[in-house]
């Protein structure tokens, strides 16, 4: 297996008889993968997708067996209960040669248990060779990326009980996160409140909300560990383990007790709060959080939007959220993504003293991938990976064809409403409070219509989400204006190109 995805199916396949070589038939399994997601997010929706799949990783394919993993055992649960067939379906219609999927939670030492699988019997490959020393962990860890997908490590000998949380990453700790302009602050207050040995609670909750791979999980293992050397008591919890948690002490008639349990701790940190669901769960949480924040204890919670855009949770909860200090950590510029790339390029050299990489090539590399620190993560892995395969040494042009599907797979920029409205209001010279008013001159009536109808091209609100965002007005008023605008749109030119051009540059 190469490491960039490809796979070769059979040594000598494509040779031909005559002696002359013929390239081997090979299939990415990579790129396979990545049209899976694409796929599994157009048939079901973004929220689902979100939801369950976001965080489903290619391992690899071995045997005709597709290894896939999530960061817990609540998720490998419910996708092989709900959508396993589907999973394995999509994916045989991208690679017909695999025959089944297995699901394995990443971190764990237990062995993948297959869960879909075809009449074959047969069982996939053991990993080994420079594959398997690549995915090993390094001995002596240098500074790393932010990462947002943590292998986990055991957190005690409780650490698989319903009260112990999820288990934080050894590797992810203040000293190895590598700070920038960026993330400065949100870095300032997560070590302040994380080395707080005082009365009472700082900034409480910290309030950090990112987009995907830029640090906050990161800063969150880093307080629960500096928090803990202090000799506190902290429980971290991702979204769907409080979410399991407290259905799990419902069905075994103890919630009580894990309601006890969680509000007599010091520091609880929650991940990922935008995949909270369910009313009874978001209750729950509510309660919680207002029970130790009036105890005095310290919250830290992280999602992927600030508490105002968290619409399905009661307003009291967003309220309370936004009522202590709420850091965004911005996208990562050129400076910081050189840092981070050299930083982990640093980490890699302590498991492989021959592997370098020029700063030309560093430097081609941060200025190509923009997105997020788990791109720059798998850039390195891809440079790594051919270095080792191939024997040569990394070249702009070697890393130009390692990272192509990173920089070609790249997410699209995820566009909010309040940024549609202050584009709108500030090309038609009016406000954007206006265009949240009840004014209905035609100065603010247009714009407010276009605003309405980018909103809902360009994002995944729903109608009703989009009138609540419009000053509280009905689901039906915002059909009005979509349909008025498609209509004009297609009987003027001059209108479709203002348009067009508001969407290139909300866009870019």
């Amino acid at each position: 297996m190469r490491v960039d995805g490809t796979v070769a199916n059979g040594d000598e396949e494509g040779r031909t008889q005559d002696g002359g070589a013929q390239e081997t038939a090979t299939l990415d399994y990579g790129a396979a993968w990545s049209r899976v997601k694409r796929r599994l997010r157009a048939e079901l929706g973004e929220d689902v997708f979100a939801s369950w799949f976001a965080r489903l990783e290619l391992e690899g394919v071995a045997g005709g067996a597709g290894r896939l993993t999530v960061p817990t055992r609540f998720l490998k649960s419910w996708i092989e209960s709900h959508y396993i067939d589907r999973v394995l379906a999509t994916f045989r219609a991208e690679a017909p040669d695999v025959d089944r999927v297995e699901i394995g939670v990443r971190g764990t030492a237990a062995p993948v248990r297959p869960v879909a699988a075809a009449m074959s019997t047969a069982k996939p490959a053991a990993t080994s060779g420079p594959l398997a020393r690549l995915h090993a962990t390094p001995t002596a860890v240098a500074p790393v990326a932010p990462s947002p997908e943590p292998r986990t490590a055991s957190a005690g000998a409780d650490a698989n009980t319903d009260f112990a949380g999820t288990p934080l990453d050894a590797r992810l700790t203040f000293a190895s996160f590598v700070v920038g302009r960026s993330n400065a602050l949100a870095h300032a207050a997560a070590e302040r409140i994380a080395r707080h040995q005082g009365e009472g609670a700082l900034y409480n909750p910290l309030y950090l909300h990112a987009g995907v791979g830029l640090g906050k999980t990161h800063l969150l293992h880093g307080i629960g560990h500096a928090a803990r050397e202090g000799g506190r008591r902290v429980i971290y919890l991702t979204a769907d383990r409080f979410m399991y948690g407290f259905v799990n002490a419902l069905k075994t008639q103890s919630a009580l007790a894990y309601k006890e349990r969680l509000r007599g701790i010091d520091l609880l940190i929650l991940d990922d709060v935008q995949f909270i669901q369910g009313k009874s769960i978001q209750a729950e949480f509510g309660h919680t959080i207002n029970a130790l924040i009036d105890a005095g204890r310290q919250v830290v919670v992280a999602s992927d939007r600030p508490p105002t855009e968290l619409e399905a949770l009661e307003e009291r909860v967003r309220s309370r959220l936004a009522g202590g200090l709420v850091v965004e950590i911005g996208s990562l510029d050129e400076q910081l993504r050189v840092s981070i790339l050299s930083a982990r390029l640093a980490a890699v050299r302590n498991s492989h003293p021959g592997f370098d990489v020029t700063p030309q090539v560093v430097n081609y590399v941060a200025r190509a991938i923009t997105a997020n620190g788990r791109d720059l993560e798998g850039a390195v892995n891809r440079l790594l990976a051919h270095a080792t395969l191939s024997g040569t040494a990394v070249t702009v042009e070697t890393a130009e064809t390692a990272i192509r599907d990173l920089v070609k797979n790249r997410e699209p920029k995820r566009i909010k409403i309040e940024d549609i409205q202050k584009l709108v209001a500030s090309r038609y010279n009016v406000s954007r409070s206006d265009i949240l008013s009840e004014r209905r001159t035609a100065a603010v009536v247009k714009p407010r219509q276009i605003a309405m109808y980018l909103s809902k091209v360009l994002t995944l609100r729903s109608l009703p989400e989009i009138g609540r965002r419009f000053g509280g007005r009905d689901h039906t008023t915002v059909l009005h204006a979509v349909r008025k605008i498609e209509k004009q749109i297609g009987e003027d030119t001059v209108l479709g190109d203002e348009v067009e051009l508001l969407k290139r540059m909300l866009q870019d």
